[in-house]
């Protein structure tokens, strides 16, 4: 199914072998390389429908390519940048790729061993994620020029998107004033570090406890098979349903870890996928991106393309078309079925209905995100299996028994109303059916099956509403020998090979410790289909169901070293090393545990900073200076670098980044007024207007006496039958 087809994008510069360009190509629109020469696109960029460049618009100025050149020749392009740090602020003229994003952007301090210097995720993690913001930027902005007609440009900063990742790092910080710091293979919850990579046999596997019902299964699953090896078992007997990953005891997690240390040691890769499988335990092997190529679950979902005999990523989600609609093309977007929603606040989705089912990180993500660019997103959630956000006490402010403290919830949660309804009840349809038809899309990232279970699969779905788009979002995805799995955020990393590239050659794969990646790559590349689908919908009427893998997508972000290992050069962990840059690497400044990051892609470059050095080691040149000064420095003699930079330099003193936005001050009834981390996208014409997370059935009667059209005395019944909790 092709969103995109009859689309027409000009990439500049590289753009057309990058993600973004790549994504494009993946939903049908025929991209067309071009270099920045305002004589040569005239005529490409008025018959074009975007623009993609990596420049930001200051450069691309200074092109001969400036932004009303552009807006003169075609009014209703969406033109979209993706730079190290974005457009209009005193960094844009920087010179910066990958290293120096996620340095300035926090991510890259994170990543790495305390007694080592940080260490770069695999390949161009941040550059990745960002264009993939950028995607669902473009196909936000492309939805809103149907509906008014205008083009816009959509700018995208890699540092701003490094630093959205690192909720955890800004919830601490505000809220406790303390910071998050590397610990290898662990991962970082604000009060708890929990352990995450353990060496097997032959090799390492990811794995973590989980809290409540969500891990509960899976817990047991590992202590029953410690004790059937006669291991020392420490696990044994624990009630895993009261098991709290925030709270536990750090004495009890160092016995409990130091016993499952001991008997992964015992098991080989072989035993993970195979017995680990059958058990149902969260763990998965630690996979190469050798060991990629040879996944039969990848065959079976007909995700690899061949091109000149090589393998290559085919897709960033699996698109199924929707049954024709009896209706015409209006009817079926629904314009003509049912009133059309008037906007109650701005945004490129303003009047775009959102039905979220979704939970945890991916779901929650994905709406925030369709939310803040202005849908209206009704958020269906129960007590008696709340969301994980609303469970982990990460800050001293939040309380183990209150649903509604939680600024990590509120923070994933932005721009989105509450229903509390327990699904499991039959009069939970009264509601949930009338929403349906309300809903323009319906978003869950449930396990493979659940829907079904609930009725409420796409097949169900859109035999009583053929146009609708439904978007499902799980580790594995929605079919394939794997679907009905378990896995979480680190799963997704570990099987692409990404876990298994980040790190020192001579040392254990890592994982950056508080900056999740697959939960945060996900949703954009489901917010872009969402929005595309509609877009689509607007003009032929069909529906779909969007059916978005973590493990694909963490796949994609792998593609150079996919395509490496197929032509004799099997890819290694690197360090902060890159085979396409000159020399890269992090170095100490002055103070404690203070770094710059500093790329030469020449020999010019090269020389101009061994002439700086004065013939001294760089390790030995950047020791005792100021690291900010350094920087200047380094950027005025044309050479790219910087500050590795933590929470507090990020939210306290970064300038440039608190001029983008990168913060929203939005209110809270038990929390008081707090920086959210905004969605990072800027949009020249429709802005974001985001508005604070709700508390758990905050909108119950709003939505009930409102979209689901019931009168209040039914809504009242239904409350006083305990339905709506």
């Amino acid at each position: 199914m092709s969103l995109l087809s009859g689309k027409r994008v000009v990439a500049l510069g590289d753009m057309a072998e990058r993600p973004l360009g790549q994504f494009f190509a993946s939903l049908g629109a025929a991209v067309q390389s071009m270099a920045a020469d305002a004589a040569e696109l005239d005529a490409a960029v008025a018959a074009a429908d975007f623009l993609l460049d990596p420049w930001g618009l200051e450069i691309l100025s200074d092109r001969g390519v400036s932004r009303s050149w552009i807006e003169a020749r075609n009014p209703a392009l969406v033109h979209v940048s993706v730079s190290p740090f974005g457009s209009g602020n005193a960094r844009s003229r920087w010179l910066g790729a990958e290293l120096v994003a996620a340095a300035m952007g926090g991510a890259l301090r994170l990543t790495g061993e305390p007694d080592r210097a940080p260490v770069k995720e695999a390949l161009e993690a941040c550059t990745f994620h960002a264009e993939m913001a950028a995607a669902a930027g473009a196909m936000a902005a492309h939805y809103a020029r149907g509906a008014h007609g205008q083009g816009q440009h959509v700018d995208v900063s890699i540092q701003e998107v490094a630093f959205s990742r690192n909720v955890n790092g800004a919830l601490v910080w505000n809220f406790d004033r303390r910071k998050l710091h590397r610990v290898g293979g662990a991962l970082n919850y604000g009060r708890a570090t929990v352990r995450c990579i353990w060496p097997l046999a032959d090799g390492w596997c990811f794995h973590t406890l989980m809290t409540g019902r969500f891990g509960a299964p899976a817990n047991q699953g590992l202590s029953d098979w410690m004790d059937e090896a006669g291991l020392d078992n420490p696990l044994r007997g624990v009630d895993w349903l009261r098991y709290n990953r925030s709270t536990l005891e750090p004495a009890t997690r160092a016995i409990w870890e130091k016993a499952i240390a001991a008997f992964f040691k015992t098991r080989t890769r072989a035993d993970i996928r195979g017995e680990g499988r059958r058990r149902g335990i969260n763990a998965c092997v630690i996979e190469s991106p050798v060991d990629v190529l040879g996944d039969p679950h990848l065959v079976a979902r007909e995700f690899w393309a061949e091109r000149g005999g090589i393998r290559e990523p085919s897709r960033f989600a699996r698109l199924v078309r929707g049954a024709p609609s009896a209706a015409p093309a209006a009817d079926a977007a629904g314009s003509a079925q049912k009133p059309a929603s008037t906007p109650s606040r701005g945004g490129p989705l303003a009047g775009v209905r959102i039905l979220d089912f979704s939970w945890a990180l991916v779901g929650s993500i994905t709406t925030k995100i369709l939310g803040d660019l202005g849908a209206d997103v009704i958020k269906v959630e129960t007590r008696t299996r709340p969301c994980l956000s609303r469970l982990d006490v990460q800050v001293s402010v939040s309380r183990a028994d209150d649903f509604d403290d939680k600024p990590w919830f509120a923070h994933l949660n932005t721009s989105k109303r509450s229903l509390a309804i327990d699904l499991k009840r039959p009069e939970s349809r009264e509601v949930i059916n009338p929403l349906l038809g309300w809903a323009d899309a319906v978003m869950e990232n449930f396990s493979p099956g659940t829907m079904d279970k609930l009725g409420l699969g796409y097949a169900q779905l859109s035999a009583r509403h053929p146009a609708i788009v439904m978007a499902s979002g799980s580790v594995y995805g929605q079919t394939g020998p794997l679907a009905a799995e378990w896995g979480v955020d680190g799963t997704g990393g570990a099987l692409s090979g990404r876990t298994w590239m980040t790190g020192w050659a001579d040392r254990d794969p890592l994982v950056p410790g508080a900056v999740p990646y697959g939960d945060v790559i996900v949703p954009y590349v489901l917010a872009a289909c969402i929005a595309a689908a509609l877009a689509q919908r607007r003009e032929r009427g069909e529906g779909c169901h969007i059916d978005a893998s973590m493990y694909e997508i963490c796949v994609q972000q792998m593609r150079r070293a996919i395509v490496s290992a197929q032509q004799g050069t099997p890819p290694q962990r690197l360090g902060n090393a890159d085979p396409d840059v000159l020399h890269q690497d992090v170095y100490p400044a002055r103070g404690e545990d203070r770094w710059v990051a500093i790329s030469v892609f020449d020999a010019a470059q090269r020389a101009r900073l061994a002439e700086m050095a004065g013939g001294r080691s760089l390790a030995d040149w950047t020791r005792d200076q100021e690291e900010c000064a350094l920087v200047d420095r380094l950027q005025g003699a044309g050479i790219a670098a910087g500050v590795l930079q933590d929470i507090e330099d990020l939210m306290e003193h970064d300038a440039p980044l608190r001029a983008r936005g990168a913060l929203v001050e939005l209110p809270h009834p038990k929390l008081g007024p707090f920086g959210h981390v905004r969605t990072p996208i800027t949009f020249s014409r429709d802005r974001q207007t985001p508005y604070r997370a709700p508390a758990l059935g905050e909108h119950n009667a709003e939505i009930l006496c409102g979209a689901a059209g019931l009168d209040e005395r039914r809504y009242t019944e239904l409350d006083a039958a305990g339905v709506l909790k």
